[in-house]
């Protein structure tokens, strides 16, 4: 920050006073202390926190005459970012804002600068409209240059040569691999569009890529925090080189149109190395591609910053605590339950331990765990991999997924000849692993004697780091009483008691007419207001009551009523506890985990 003059910094001073952000008093002992420490005054009045920024810059525009433009949740459209070159954006700390009779709307770090000014005016070849905006203002809009798709890629798809790569260019035009790492060279408009296209999702942290084939475009979507949003349409003409472009690179026959195929490769983007899986299905408008990020670099394997807590976390420690048995975890693709057997895993991995895992893909590498990866075409299939494990002295095994009858015996038998198991298996919720158990043909007394704990699992978006709170409407509080009635504490004498059991923090007394709930802002950072996601879990430990239960071969809806009893919180139940904390959004939770399938 410049040291200003005598006469601005009296200004600024005023304009303080007279916003009621300090009083005088306040501003004279902190002028005593700049110049005790040889700071200067303006500096220190921003780094301790008692004037903000964004506070700062306001009153510095209304000293100097500017107009002033809070950019903190601004967001700008695509187009009109399109308007100025992000080089040139990030080197004047200069952004476009819109249009305002025939002029551009600028706002900027600097807004004094008369040189800069006159030479973005050139350089756009219009006459500009410029606000003074703070530099953390600035950044939010800069950011949203890296989060878009400039219109230049379907531009160049458009107009450029749009030739089907032949077979003989595999691995000299499509990819340079430097170790493993594949760079998409862009010599071409598709290598180009594929690029920007990967840049694009990594960025913004999607989990998925789907290129879609309809009548007359090529359709391009991304799942962030679970849910698909469209990002951009190609051309028809693009698809058949933008499907070769992928399977070259991920060595997969790129004449062979007629049934699936699947590969894999690694691309930088984003500045860091990242898997991709590769599946491509005929449709019957094309070729359609499922492109599956790996990204795993900021993803913690701790159980509480996944989500669990309280008597689930409970039972989930329990359960790591057993030398022999199985631990299974339920829940459809997707909801992350292979994240959850590696936390565990890394929970127990220690040198007095043989941990090997047969996966089917190997998500995470972890030093200490011995992994196999599946690979069908050789005949190493999961249950033939398990075979091969029991004969290399393991104590701990994870099976990637429970798919068939051999491989559910195999499983079974492991834990009986005193091994810890664990696995995952395709059900709605947690008491349904054990029904579907036995329709696999597994023996109830087995299923008895070896299922330790039981883990059903979904995943919600997270409200992001913007929010604010507000008083739940009617439908929301119907659903939270209805869910939550039994389970809030009564009175206040024992709310600390049963906020401290079910592990949420402090929670508020049922049943209310009215709730204080949080929802985030909706920004670049967090779409919708959300950003990232959480777990909701189930858990249960298999207790001589549900082993009873199993041995009559009862139902899941008998084992869910009879877990409940034993004091088990659902999923719904930890997700609208999640929501009364802060965490989601009770919409989130009727989403995701309806009445039915979280019961």
């Amino acid at each position: 920050m410049s040291v200003l003059s005598d006469t601005t910094q009296k200004r600024v001073e005023q304009e303080i006073i007279r916003a009621k952000l300090m009083t005088a008093d306040e501003l004279s002992q902190l002028k005593i202390k700049a110049e005790r420490n040889g700071i200067p005054f303006m500096s220190l009045l921003v780094s301790e926190g008692h004037v903000s920024d964004e506070q700062f810059t306001k009153i510095m525009a209304r000293i100097n005459g500017q107009s002033y433009v809070n950019l903190s949740n601004v967001r700008v459209d695509q187009a009109i970012l399109d308007l100025l070159p992000q080089d040139i954006a990030e080197h004047y700390m200069a952004v476009p804002l819109g249009e305002m009779q025939h002029k551009l709307v600028v706002a900027m770090l600097d807004a004094q600068n008369v040189q800069a000014v006159d030479f973005l005016s050139q350089r756009i070849d219009r006459p500009l409209k410029v606000y003074a905006a703070s530099e953390e203002g600035i950044k939010n809009v800069l950011k949203q240059y890296k989060l878009r798709l400039s219109k230049d890629v379907v531009g160049d798809v458009v107009a450029g040569s749009i030739e089907e790569p032949v077979a003989e260019e595999k691995g000299k035009k499509g990819s340079k691999t430097e170790g493993n790492i594949k760079t998409i060279v862009q010599d071409s408009p598709i290598s180009k569009a594929l690029s920007t296209i990967l840049e694009y999702a990594a960025t913004n942290r999607a989990s998925d890529v789907h290129m879609e084939p309809t009548e007359t475009s090529y359709k391009i979507r991304c799942r962030v925090d679970g849910v698909l949003r469209e990002i951009l349409q190609l051309p028809k003409s693009a698809e058949p080189a933008l499907v070769s472009r992928v399977k070259i690179l991920a060595n997969l026959k790129i004449d062979e149109h007629r049934i699936p195929q699947d590969g894999e490769f690694t691309v930088k983007a984003a500045n860091k190395a990242i898997d991709l899986r590769i599946a491509i299905s005929p449709v019957i408008w094309g070729e359609q591609i499922v492109i599956r990020l790996l990204d795993k670099t900021g993803t913690s394997l701790k159980l509480e910053d996944m989500g669990y807590t309280g008597r689930t976390l409970r039972a989930v420690r329990s359960a790591l605590g057993q030398t022999s048995g199985m631990v299974l975890t339920s829940g459809p693709t997707g909801s992350g339950k292979s994240t959850s057997m590696y936390a565990l895993l890394q929970e127990i991995k220690n040198d007095k331990v043989n941990i090997i895992t047969m996966e089917d893909p190997v998500e995470y590498k972890i030093d200490g765990i011995n992994q196999i990866q599946v690979n069908n075409d050789v005949g190493l299939t999961f249950s033939a991999g398990l075979r091969s494990i029991l004969r290399q002295d393991p104590d701990i095994i994870m099976v990637g997924e429970i798919r068939d009858k051999e491989t559910a015996e195999l499983a079974v038998q492991a834990s009986l000849t005193g091994h810890l198991v664990f696995s995952t298996l395709h059900t709605n919720s947690a008491s349904g692993i054990l029904p579907r158990l036995l329709d696999m043909g597994v023996e109830p007394f087995l299923i008895a004697s070896t299922v330790r704990t039981v883990i059903g699992q979904r995943l919600v978006r997270r409200i992001g780091d913007k929010k604010q709170t507000y008083q739940s409407e009617a439908a929301e509080t119907a659903a939270i009483n209805a869910t939550l009635s039994g389970i809030l504490p009564t009175t206040k004498e024992n709310q600390d008691a049963i906020s401290k059991d079910l592990g949420y923090g402090s929670l508020p007394l049922q049943v209310q007419s009215a709730y204080t709930l949080t929802r985030g802002i909706d920004s670049v950072d967090s779409p919708d207001g959300y950003k990232g996601r959480i777990g909701i879990y189930e858990a249960f430990e298999v207790s001589t009551k549900v082993q009873d239960l199993i041995l009559k071969r009862a139902t899941s809806a008998e084992i869910q009523e009879l877990v409940k009893s034993e004091g088990m919180i659902s999923m719904r139940e930890d997700g609208m506890l999640k929501a009364l904390t802060g965490h989601t959004t009770v919409s989130e939770i009727n989403r995701v985990a309806s009445s039915d399938s979280a019961a």
